[in-house]
């Protein structure tokens, strides 16, 4: 099972691929929303913000978010882990409802480039 740190780490390499993503990518995540990752084997919550195409976590909260972030992750740390590190397909995982992304639905159409 994956630990806190091993998911900050991993948050943190995602928003390192964010940065250094093409710019067809990088366009894609130029919004400025809130985002929240539940991690649900450990009920621990990361929050932050999305803008200029990288994700900066800012709190990591004990249980389910607080507040409604504009886009919502759920996930156990283990699939974030594996995500990230480009052993499990998101697509595949959200299909089968191992990884849950709740979002608008503009925020939907643009992000499906940086998934």
């Amino acid at each position: 099972m994956a630990t806190i740190e091993e998911c900050r780490a991993a948050l943190e390499k995602l928003a390192e691929n964010m940065r250094g993503a093409g710019d067809d990518v990088r366009a894609a995540g130029e919004l400025d929303r809130s985002v929240s990752c539940h991690i649900t084997d450990l009920d621990v919550t990361f929050a932050g913000r999305m803008t200029d195409g990288v994700i900066d976590v800012r709190d990591t909260l004990t249980g389910p978010p607080r507040e409604k972030a504009d886009i919502r992750l759920a996930m156990t740390g283990d699939d974030l882990v594996a995500l990230v590190d480009g052993e499990l397909n998101f697509a595949r995982a959200w299909g089968s409802g191992r990884v849950r992304l709740e979002a608008g639905l503009r925020d939907l159409f643009r992000l499906r480039k940086l998934l």
